[in-house]
């Protein structure tokens, strides 16, 4: 084969897979538009349900306020924009495996699709945690801590921002069985010495949610605490997962080899 069919060869598998991979997010996109466009009519219902934990809190006769002047019409679009991504994740977690699994091995197959199920349904459960536990407690001491003659009016973008980092925060943070069990699985750490490090995820958890949630001890512990149960979840099931030893390996004998080193060095008679 000369140089340039060789070159050609070479070239072909990873414009495909360029191909393929433009198909992929093309797909993901129209699933995103479609959905999208279906609940653009009710964006301003979506508004308001992501509003109702704060809205049950504050005082009297007060609402929320849009500082901006175009605020009104693009925050709700944006809401819903965001919206139609979170329910598109399935779509978009098959695309990435329909892309990656021929790559794979049979074993790293049946291990990482059920891992991206158990991933979703996570996030989705951290979500669903933010919006139902942590936020009717967190805006019930905001707006009370509020000092007298201080009206509570929170912005509406503002807003979307700030309940957006949490759902991102709480459903990236029960992540924590899968990450433990991935590096389990990888053989990067054994379940002992992740037991022997117990203390020290403790402490981080509370860290990490000092740092992403508002400052007040009860989003603090909300937070903290699930990653410390799902790290104990996940170093119990990781169990199951710990890489197993080669048998067919054996290890060389150490003096049959310099035994071999010592003929080969021998001059010839």
């Amino acid at each position: 084969m000369s140089r340039n069919n060789f070159d050609k060869a070479g070239e072909q598998p990873f414009i495909s897979h360029l191909i393929e991979l433009r198909n992929r997010l093309l797909r993901v996109v129209l699933c995103v538009l479609v959905i999208f466009l279906g609940l653009a009519s009710y964006a301003n219902e979506i508004y308001s349900l992501l509003a109702g934990p704060l809205m049950q809190h504050m005082p009297k006769n007060s609402t929320m306020i849009a500082i901006d002047v175009a605020s009104p019409f693009f925050t709700p679009f944006k809401l819903v924009l965001v919206v139609s991504a979170f329910i598109s994740v399935p779509v978009i977690l098959y695309q990435f495996w329909a892309f990656v699994a021929p790559g794979l091995y049979k074993r790293e197959r049946r291990m990482i699709f059920p891992l991206l199920i158990a991933s979703t349904l996570l996030f989705y459960m951290g979500v669903a945690f933010a919006y139902f536990v942590v936020f009717p407690l967190v805006f019930g001491f905001l707006t009370a801590s509020a000092p007298d003659g201080v009206a509570v009016m929170t912005d509406i973008a503002k807003y979307l921002d700030f309940v957006l980092a949490l759902f991102f925060a709480f459903g990236a943070c029960f992540e924590v069985l899968i990450f433990t069990i991935v590096l389990v699985w990888t053989g990067l750490v054994t379940p002992v010495e992740l037991t022997e490090k117990r203390p020290y995820v403790i402490v981080g958890a509370f860290i990490i949610g000092a740092v992403l949630t508002p400052p007040d001890a009860i989003s603090q512990t909300l937070l903290a605490v699930p990653m410390w149960m799902l790290f104990e979840l996940g170093l119990i099931c990781s169990r199951l997962f710990v890489p197993k030893p080669d048998n067919n390996y054996q290890t060389p004998d150490v003096a049959e080899m310099v035994a071999r080193l010592d003929k080969i060095d021998q001059p010839p008679i």
